[in-house]
């Protein structure tokens, strides 16, 4: 949402912390030191390409993005217990050990061949699984996975309007939604009205994970408008990475209300215990929903924009403030509305009352007369006795 923030002291993650989401090792080759790359998350999956399947390489260190997130300290609050977040996108897996038992499938949004999906719900609440390295935001958080895509991962405003709606409807107390479309501004505006309406928080990327392409065929890094972000009432989310900064070739965002976690983000695949690894303002939007969750289970009598008001305004300073998932949870904020300072009244002194100052008036004026009478006798009397009182000449 669009709203003044409270600033407090920045922050900046030291290009070190990256180190324990890129040191990533197989159960096998956990007593190596060389690095395994995990495999690359997609957002869509071309026609002759195959489903993603389950990873066969897991992480066996925290991700860089558990410290950035203090998800230890938001945890000791707030685990999400008792919120639904949809997750419209490309459908979420519905065999996955980090959400067992939590999901729910509208249609049949519970096969995902892509795995974007089912990467941010394990984002958003993936309990702990085989060694509890990687782990969602809010892991008691439910899941509800609607579909916005076809199988491949394509898509159009009207289906992720759908999506919105759907969401709604099956009851979502927060809508995640992966796309960033640059055309559907009034479906889209339609369908986020239609969630404000029922008190539902919509969190959406400020840009799409791939900057699209120019004329000349390369990328092209221009800030636009992207929707559903630029609704107004969509909480939008840019990434950043360990080392505090965006990847280059990522498009630009256009005044997004947060920046999350989103650069080398570890995460879970469409089925086994398995990682992935994957960047874009897609995952930070995932992280941001999952803080949403815990807010709305820590504080279940606040409103959708109140919700959105905490994150925002408790956020680190920044050109786009960033997440801070405890001080949503725990800062003290106004009431949202600003007082018309009120002019005192002028105070004048009451008049003087008027009897004194004529006493005073009368006595001065008695007095110069005393004053003027022996001054005349003092030149008087002494004259008239030395001629008997007789008059003159």
């Amino acid at each position: 949402m669009r709203s003044d923030r409270y600033r407090r002291a920045s922050v900046t993650f030291a290009a070190a912390a990256a180190l324990p989401a890129l040191m990533m090792s197989t159960p096998a080759q956990a007593d190596q030191d060389d690095p395994v790359s995990l495999p690359a998350l997609r957002s869509r999956v071309a026609p002759d390409e195959s489903c993603a399947t389950a990873s066969l390489k897991a992480a066996e260190q925290q991700p860089w993005t558990w410290q950035a997130l203090q998800l230890s300290r938001a945890w000791q609050l707030s685990k999400g217990a008792d919120v639904t977040v949809a997750v419209v996108d490309t459908g979420v897996g519905d065999d996955l050990p980090a959400l067992s038992g939590r999901v729910t499938q509208a249609g049949d949004a519970g096969v995902d061949c892509v795995g974007h999906g089912s990467f941010a719900a394990g984002l958003i609440a993936g309990a702990p699984s085989g060694k509890g390295a990687v782990v969602g935001v809010a892991p008691r958080a439910r899941i509800l996975a609607v579909r916005a895509t076809d199988a491949r991962g394509n898509t159009t405003a009207q289906q992720v309007a759908d999506g919105i709606r759907t969401a709604v409807d099956e009851g979502a107390d927060i809508i995640y939604t992966g796309q960033a479309l640059a055309v559907g501004r009034s479906q889209l505006t339609q369908a986020v009205a239609y969630a404000t309406t029922k008190d539902v928080l919509v969190i959406a990327p400020a840009a799409p994970d791939i900057a699209p392409e120019g004329a000349d065929g390369r990328p092209d890094p221009r800030a636009r408008a992207y929707w559903p972000a630029q609704v107004p009432q969509v909480l939008s989310v840019v990434d950043y990475g360990p080392s505090g900064g965006r990847p280059e070739k990522a498009a630009a965002p256009l005044a997004p209300d947060l920046a999350a976690p989103g650069d080398a983000v570890v995460g879970i695949g469409p089925k086994g215990n398995g990682h992935y690894i994957g960047s874009g303002s897609s995952l930070a939007a995932a992280h941001v929903a999952g803080a949403a969750a815990l807010i709305r289970s820590y504080h279940p009598d606040l409103s959708a924009a109140e919700v959105s008001r905490r994150l925002t305004e408790a956020a680190y300073p920044g050109e786009a403030p960033r997440l801070d998932t405890y001080a949503g949870l725990t800062a003290v904020l106004g009431d949202g509305t600003r007082a018309e300072p009120k002019a005192a009244a002028a105070h004048v002194p009451p008049a003087a009352p008027k009897s004194p100052r004529v006493r005073a008036l009368l006595i001065a004026g008695g007095a110069a007369a005393v004053v003027l009478l022996v001054a005349a006798a003092a030149f008087i009397v002494p004259r008239g006795k030395a001629r008997g009182w007789r008059p003159a000449g």
